[in-house]
Protein backbone atom coordinates (compact mmCIF):
# COMPACT_ATOMS: atom_id res chain seq x y z
CA UNK A 1 0.00 0.00 0.00
CA UNK A 2 1.44 3.38 -1.01
CA UNK A 3 1.66 6.52 1.05
CA UNK A 4 -1.16 8.08 -0.95
CA UNK A 5 -3.55 5.16 -0.32
CA UNK A 6 -3.33 5.81 3.43
CA UNK A 7 -3.18 9.58 3.26
CA UNK A 8 -6.33 10.06 1.18
CA UNK A 9 -8.78 8.62 3.75
CA UNK A 10 -6.67 10.14 6.52
CA UNK A 11 -7.07 13.63 5.08
CA UNK A 12 -10.83 13.22 4.63
CA UNK A 13 -11.51 11.83 8.11
CA UNK A 14 -9.24 14.42 9.74
CA UNK A 15 -10.97 17.29 7.96
CA UNK A 16 -14.48 16.07 8.86
CA UNK A 17 -13.59 15.44 12.50
CA UNK A 18 -11.69 18.71 12.83
CA UNK A 19 -14.68 20.64 11.45
CA UNK A 20 -16.98 19.05 14.03
CA UNK A 21 -14.64 19.77 16.93
CA UNK A 22 -14.07 23.39 15.85
CA UNK A 23 -17.79 24.09 15.43
CA UNK A 24 -18.42 22.61 18.85
CA UNK A 25 -15.80 24.69 20.61
CA UNK A 26 -16.91 27.87 18.83
CA UNK A 27 -20.39 27.42 20.31
CA UNK A 28 -22.06 27.49 16.88
CA UNK A 29 -23.18 23.88 16.72
CA UNK A 30 -24.95 21.78 19.32
CA UNK A 31 -22.40 19.00 19.19
CA UNK A 32 -20.87 19.42 22.63
CA UNK A 33 -24.31 19.24 24.21
CA UNK A 34 -25.67 16.09 22.56
CA UNK A 35 -22.69 13.72 22.59
CA UNK A 36 -21.66 14.38 19.00
CA UNK A 37 -18.35 15.73 20.29
CA UNK A 38 -17.25 12.15 20.89
CA UNK A 39 -17.94 11.20 17.26
CA UNK A 40 -16.20 14.34 15.97
CA UNK A 41 -13.15 13.75 18.13
CA UNK A 42 -12.99 10.04 17.27
CA UNK A 43 -13.26 10.78 13.55
CA UNK A 44 -10.46 13.33 13.79
CA UNK A 45 -8.11 11.00 15.67
CA UNK A 46 -8.80 8.05 13.34
CA UNK A 47 -8.03 10.34 10.42
CA UNK A 48 -4.79 11.41 12.09
CA UNK A 49 -3.80 7.77 12.54
CA UNK A 50 -4.34 7.06 8.83
CA UNK A 51 -2.56 10.28 7.90
CA UNK A 52 0.42 9.51 10.13
CA UNK A 53 0.59 5.94 8.81
CA UNK A 54 0.64 7.25 5.24
CA UNK A 55 3.32 9.83 5.97
CA UNK A 56 5.54 7.39 7.90
CA UNK A 57 4.88 4.28 5.80
CA UNK A 58 8.29 2.74 5.28
CA UNK A 59 9.96 5.57 7.15
CA UNK A 60 9.74 9.29 6.63
CA UNK A 61 8.25 9.68 3.14
CA UNK A 62 10.42 11.12 0.41
CA UNK A 63 7.45 11.61 -1.92
CA UNK A 64 7.06 15.23 -2.92
CA UNK A 65 3.32 14.81 -3.16
CA UNK A 66 3.15 13.36 0.35
CA UNK A 67 5.27 16.17 1.77
CA UNK A 68 3.16 18.84 0.04
CA UNK A 69 -0.05 17.24 1.28
CA UNK A 70 1.30 17.10 4.82
CA UNK A 71 2.20 20.78 4.76
CA UNK A 72 -1.24 21.71 3.39
CA UNK A 73 -3.04 19.64 6.06
CA UNK A 74 -1.00 21.11 8.90
CA UNK A 75 -1.36 24.61 7.45
CA UNK A 76 -5.14 24.39 7.17
CA UNK A 77 -5.56 22.71 10.56
CA UNK A 78 -3.30 25.22 12.28
CA UNK A 79 -4.92 28.26 10.64
CA UNK A 80 -8.49 27.16 11.28
CA UNK A 81 -7.62 26.03 14.79
CA UNK A 82 -6.00 29.39 15.62
CA UNK A 83 -9.02 31.23 14.19
CA UNK A 84 -11.44 29.11 16.25
CA UNK A 85 -9.34 29.71 19.35
CA UNK A 86 -9.51 33.47 18.83
CA UNK A 87 -13.30 33.38 18.48
CA UNK A 88 -13.96 31.06 21.38
CA UNK A 89 -15.90 32.64 24.24
CA UNK A 90 -18.03 29.70 25.37
CA UNK A 91 -15.59 26.91 26.24
CA UNK A 92 -12.98 28.13 28.72
CA UNK A 93 -11.11 24.80 28.64
CA UNK A 94 -10.09 25.17 24.98
CA UNK A 95 -6.56 26.51 25.70
CA UNK A 96 -5.94 23.52 27.97
CA UNK A 97 -7.23 21.18 25.25
CA UNK A 98 -4.74 22.69 22.79
CA UNK A 99 -1.97 22.42 25.37
CA UNK A 100 -2.67 18.73 25.99
CA UNK A 101 -2.58 18.04 22.24
CA UNK A 102 0.80 19.78 21.96
CA UNK A 103 2.16 17.85 24.95
CA UNK A 104 1.20 14.61 23.21
CA UNK A 105 2.12 15.67 19.67
CA UNK A 106 5.63 17.07 20.15
CA UNK A 107 7.17 14.09 22.02
CA UNK A 108 5.42 11.62 19.71
CA UNK A 109 6.85 13.24 16.55
CA UNK A 110 10.37 13.54 17.98
CA UNK A 111 10.45 9.98 19.33
CA UNK A 112 8.96 8.52 16.11
CA UNK A 113 11.47 10.42 13.98
CA UNK A 114 14.37 9.30 16.19
CA UNK A 115 13.27 5.65 16.09
CA UNK A 116 13.30 5.61 12.27
CA UNK A 117 16.12 7.96 11.30
CA UNK A 118 18.42 7.81 14.33
CA UNK A 119 17.73 4.52 16.14
CA UNK A 120 20.93 4.79 18.18
CA UNK A 121 19.49 7.98 19.77
CA UNK A 122 16.01 6.54 20.33
CA UNK A 123 16.60 5.32 23.89
CA UNK A 124 18.25 8.49 25.30
CA UNK A 125 15.67 10.77 23.64
CA UNK A 126 12.81 8.71 25.06
CA UNK A 127 14.36 8.78 28.54
CA UNK A 128 14.82 12.56 28.33
CA UNK A 129 11.17 13.12 27.40
CA UNK A 130 9.88 10.75 30.09
CA UNK A 131 12.06 12.42 32.71
CA UNK A 132 10.89 15.86 31.60
CA UNK A 133 7.26 14.75 31.83
CA UNK A 134 7.83 13.37 35.33
CA UNK A 135 9.45 16.62 36.47
CA UNK A 136 6.63 18.68 34.93
CA UNK A 137 3.88 16.60 36.51
CA UNK A 138 5.65 16.63 39.86
CA UNK A 139 6.15 20.40 39.77
CA UNK A 140 2.52 20.97 38.76
CA UNK A 141 1.23 18.77 41.57
CA UNK A 142 3.57 20.15 44.23
CA UNK A 143 3.43 23.83 43.36
CA UNK A 144 0.08 24.13 41.62
CA UNK A 145 1.82 25.95 38.79
CA UNK A 146 0.46 25.93 35.26
CA UNK A 147 1.08 29.40 33.91
CA UNK A 148 1.05 33.11 34.68
CA UNK A 149 -2.69 33.21 35.29
CA UNK A 150 -3.57 32.41 38.89
CA UNK A 151 -7.03 31.32 37.80
CA UNK A 152 -5.47 28.27 36.09
CA UNK A 153 -3.58 27.12 39.18
CA UNK A 154 -4.28 23.66 40.53
CA UNK A 155 -4.00 24.97 44.10
CA UNK A 156 -5.07 28.63 43.95
CA UNK A 157 -4.59 30.37 47.29
CA UNK A 158 -5.21 33.95 48.28
CA UNK A 159 -6.34 34.78 44.78
CA UNK A 160 -7.68 38.32 44.60
CA UNK A 161 -10.53 38.63 42.17
CA UNK A 162 -11.74 41.87 40.71
CA UNK A 163 -14.84 43.26 42.31
CA UNK A 164 -17.86 43.03 40.03
CA UNK A 165 -18.85 46.29 38.43
CA UNK A 166 -22.39 47.27 39.34
CA UNK A 167 -24.49 47.73 36.22
CA UNK A 168 -26.94 50.62 36.13
CA UNK A 169 -30.45 49.61 37.11
CA UNK A 170 -32.78 50.24 34.17
CA UNK A 171 -35.45 52.81 34.93
CA UNK A 172 -37.81 51.62 32.17
CA UNK A 173 -40.07 48.59 32.63
CA UNK A 174 -38.54 45.27 31.54
CA UNK A 175 -40.77 43.02 29.42
CA UNK A 176 -39.59 39.36 29.58
CA UNK A 177 -39.50 37.01 26.59
CA UNK A 178 -38.35 33.40 27.02
CA UNK A 179 -36.40 31.20 24.63
CA UNK A 180 -37.88 27.92 25.92
CA UNK A 181 -36.19 24.57 26.38
CA UNK A 182 -35.77 22.62 23.11
CA UNK A 183 -36.57 25.70 21.01
CA UNK A 184 -33.81 24.52 18.65
CA UNK A 185 -35.99 21.56 17.61
CA UNK A 186 -38.05 22.59 14.60
CA UNK A 187 -41.76 22.55 15.39
CA UNK A 188 -41.35 23.49 19.05
CA UNK A 189 -42.23 26.97 20.34
CA UNK A 190 -39.41 29.35 19.47
CA UNK A 191 -40.12 32.39 21.65
CA UNK A 192 -42.61 32.83 24.49
CA UNK A 193 -44.58 34.93 23.77
CA UNK A 194 -44.11 34.68 20.01
CA UNK A 195 -45.43 38.24 19.61
CA UNK A 196 -44.87 40.89 22.26
CA UNK A 197 -46.33 44.40 22.22
CA UNK A 198 -44.62 47.10 24.30
CA UNK A 199 -44.78 50.89 24.54
CA UNK A 200 -41.86 52.75 23.02
CA UNK A 201 -39.18 53.19 25.68
CA UNK A 202 -39.72 49.89 27.50
CA UNK A 203 -36.96 47.27 27.58
CA UNK A 204 -37.49 43.78 26.14
CA UNK A 205 -35.36 41.06 27.74
CA UNK A 206 -34.90 37.68 26.04
CA UNK A 207 -33.65 34.91 28.37
CA UNK A 208 -32.21 31.75 26.84
CA UNK A 209 -33.63 28.84 28.84
CA UNK A 210 -32.57 26.38 26.15
CA UNK A 211 -29.37 24.31 26.36
CA UNK A 212 -27.87 25.68 23.13
CA UNK A 213 -26.88 29.16 21.92
CA UNK A 214 -29.35 31.35 20.02
CA UNK A 215 -29.56 34.88 18.64
CA UNK A 216 -32.26 37.55 18.52
CA UNK A 217 -31.72 39.22 15.14
CA UNK A 218 -34.00 41.59 13.28
CA UNK A 219 -35.13 40.09 9.97
CA UNK A 220 -33.74 39.76 7.45
CA UNK A 221 -30.15 40.92 8.09
CA UNK A 222 -29.84 42.21 11.66
CA UNK A 223 -29.45 45.82 10.55
CA UNK A 224 -31.87 47.10 13.24
CA UNK A 225 -30.86 44.97 16.23
CA UNK A 226 -28.75 41.87 16.76
CA UNK A 227 -27.93 40.15 20.05
CA UNK A 228 -25.08 38.02 18.66
CA UNK A 229 -24.74 34.63 20.37
CA UNK A 230 -26.81 34.28 23.57
CA UNK A 231 -25.37 31.33 25.49
CA UNK A 232 -27.55 29.02 27.57
CA UNK A 233 -28.74 30.80 30.70
CA UNK A 234 -27.78 34.25 29.40
CA UNK A 235 -30.05 37.10 28.34
CA UNK A 236 -30.22 40.02 25.91
CA UNK A 237 -31.92 43.38 26.46
CA UNK A 238 -33.26 45.65 23.74
CA UNK A 239 -33.99 49.31 24.52
CA UNK A 240 -37.02 50.19 22.40
CA UNK A 241 -36.63 53.95 22.90
CA UNK A 242 -34.47 54.05 19.77
CA UNK A 243 -36.95 52.13 17.60
CA UNK A 244 -39.85 53.47 15.57
CA UNK A 245 -43.40 52.62 16.61
CA UNK A 246 -44.13 49.70 14.25
CA UNK A 247 -43.80 45.93 13.91
CA UNK A 248 -40.43 44.16 13.73
CA UNK A 249 -39.93 40.54 12.73
CA UNK A 250 -36.90 38.77 14.15
CA UNK A 251 -35.27 35.33 14.02
CA UNK A 252 -32.43 33.22 15.38
CA UNK A 253 -29.57 33.11 12.88
CA UNK A 254 -28.35 29.80 14.31
CA UNK A 255 -31.81 28.24 13.80
CA UNK A 256 -33.56 30.37 11.11
CA UNK A 257 -36.86 28.54 11.58
CA UNK A 258 -37.14 30.22 14.99
CA UNK A 259 -39.07 33.46 14.40
CA UNK A 260 -40.86 36.05 16.51
CA UNK A 261 -42.32 39.53 16.36
CA UNK A 262 -42.26 42.67 18.49
CA UNK A 263 -44.79 45.47 18.18
CA UNK A 264 -43.68 48.91 19.38
CA UNK A 265 -46.54 51.27 20.24
CA UNK A 266 -46.42 54.98 20.93
CA UNK A 267 -45.40 55.75 24.50
CA UNK A 268 -48.32 56.69 26.72
CA UNK A 269 -48.26 59.57 29.18
CA UNK A 270 -47.30 58.21 32.61
CA UNK A 271 -50.00 57.99 35.27
CA UNK A 272 -48.88 59.69 38.48
CA UNK A 273 -50.20 59.32 42.04
CA UNK A 274 -48.83 61.60 44.74
CA UNK A 275 -48.17 60.79 48.40
CA UNK A 276 -46.93 63.42 50.84
CA UNK A 277 -44.75 62.97 53.92
CA UNK A 278 -46.30 65.82 55.95
CA UNK A 279 -44.56 68.17 58.35
CA UNK A 280 -44.04 66.66 61.81
CA UNK A 281 -44.11 63.04 60.57
CA UNK A 282 -40.84 62.33 62.41
CA UNK A 283 -42.61 62.84 65.75
CA UNK A 284 -44.83 60.02 66.95
CA UNK A 285 -47.98 61.51 68.42
CA UNK A 286 -51.73 61.07 68.35
CA UNK A 287 -53.46 62.60 65.34
CA UNK A 288 -50.24 63.06 63.37
CA UNK A 289 -50.36 62.01 59.70
CA UNK A 290 -47.23 60.17 58.59
CA UNK A 291 -48.04 59.52 54.93
CA UNK A 292 -50.84 61.34 53.16
CA UNK A 293 -52.68 59.46 51.90
CA UNK A 294 -51.64 56.54 54.09
CA UNK A 295 -53.36 53.98 51.82
CA UNK A 296 -53.97 54.52 48.10
CA UNK A 297 -55.46 52.42 45.28
CA UNK A 298 -53.85 52.71 41.83
CA UNK A 299 -53.96 50.95 38.48
CA UNK A 300 -51.16 48.82 37.03
CA UNK A 301 -48.56 51.04 35.41
CA UNK A 302 -49.05 53.94 37.83
CA UNK A 303 -46.01 55.76 39.18
CA UNK A 304 -46.33 56.77 42.83
CA UNK A 305 -44.34 59.86 43.84
CA UNK A 306 -43.54 60.48 47.52
CA UNK A 307 -42.65 64.09 48.43
CA UNK A 308 -40.97 64.85 51.77
CA UNK A 309 -42.53 68.01 53.21
CA UNK A 310 -41.06 67.32 56.65
CA UNK A 311 -37.89 68.95 57.98
CA UNK A 312 -36.36 65.54 58.77
CA UNK A 313 -35.13 62.88 56.33
CA UNK A 314 -37.20 59.72 55.77
CA UNK A 315 -37.21 56.52 53.73
CA UNK A 316 -39.90 54.74 51.72
CA UNK A 317 -39.06 51.05 52.10
CA UNK A 318 -41.22 48.15 50.93
CA UNK A 319 -42.35 45.64 53.57
CA UNK A 320 -43.00 45.96 57.27
CA UNK A 321 -40.54 46.86 60.00
CA UNK A 322 -41.17 43.47 61.64
CA UNK A 323 -40.15 41.55 58.49
CA UNK A 324 -36.74 39.91 58.25
CA UNK A 325 -36.25 41.24 54.73
CA UNK A 326 -37.46 44.62 53.59
CA UNK A 327 -36.76 46.87 50.67
CA UNK A 328 -36.70 44.00 48.15
CA UNK A 329 -39.34 45.65 45.93
CA UNK A 330 -38.43 49.30 46.39
CA UNK A 331 -36.29 51.36 48.75
CA UNK A 332 -35.80 55.09 48.43
CA UNK A 333 -32.79 55.45 50.67
CA UNK A 334 -32.73 58.73 52.61
CA UNK A 335 -35.16 61.29 51.20
CA UNK A 336 -34.07 64.72 52.38
CA UNK A 337 -36.48 67.53 53.07
CA UNK A 338 -38.31 68.78 49.93
CA UNK A 339 -36.93 65.86 47.87
CA UNK A 340 -38.97 63.12 46.15
CA UNK A 341 -38.88 59.40 45.42
CA UNK A 342 -40.91 57.56 42.79
CA UNK A 343 -41.65 53.94 41.92
CA UNK A 344 -43.74 52.49 39.09
CA UNK A 345 -46.01 49.56 39.95
CA UNK A 346 -46.24 47.13 37.02
CA UNK A 347 -47.94 44.21 38.75
CA UNK A 348 -51.09 43.80 40.80
CA UNK A 349 -50.93 43.30 44.55
CA UNK A 350 -50.85 45.00 47.93
CA UNK A 351 -47.56 46.63 48.88
CA UNK A 352 -46.87 47.70 52.46
CA UNK A 353 -44.09 50.18 53.16
CA UNK A 354 -42.62 52.14 56.07
CA UNK A 355 -39.85 54.55 57.07
CA UNK A 356 -36.72 52.81 58.36
CA UNK A 357 -35.74 55.87 60.41
CA UNK A 358 -39.20 56.18 62.01
CA UNK A 359 -40.77 52.68 61.92
CA UNK A 360 -44.16 53.93 63.15
CA UNK A 361 -44.59 55.63 59.78
CA UNK A 362 -46.39 53.07 57.62
CA UNK A 363 -48.36 53.10 54.39
CA UNK A 364 -49.83 50.84 51.73
CA UNK A 365 -50.24 50.89 47.94
CA UNK A 366 -52.88 48.57 46.44
CA UNK A 367 -52.45 47.93 42.71
CA UNK A 368 -55.35 46.50 40.72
Amino acid sequence: MSDWDLMMPGMGLTAIGLAGVILSYMGIANTFLTGMQALSGLTMFVGLVFLAAGILNGGVSTSGRAKATTLVIFGIAGSVGAYALSLNSVVTSLPRFVGVLLVILVPSIVIAFASMKMPHYFKPITIIFLAAMAVGIGSYTALGFIGPGAEFSLHPQNVTTAKPVALPIPTAPIIPVEIPLNASVQGNPSFNPATVSVPKGDIIEWTNNDKVPHTVTSAPDGSIFDSNIISAGKSYRLDTSKLDAKEYDYLCTVHPFMTGKIVITEATKPVIANVTIPSGASTQKEGQKYFYSQEIDVNIGTTVVWTNDDSASHTVTSGKSTDNQTGTIFDSGMIKSSKTFEHRFDSAGSFDYYCQVHPWMTGKVTVG
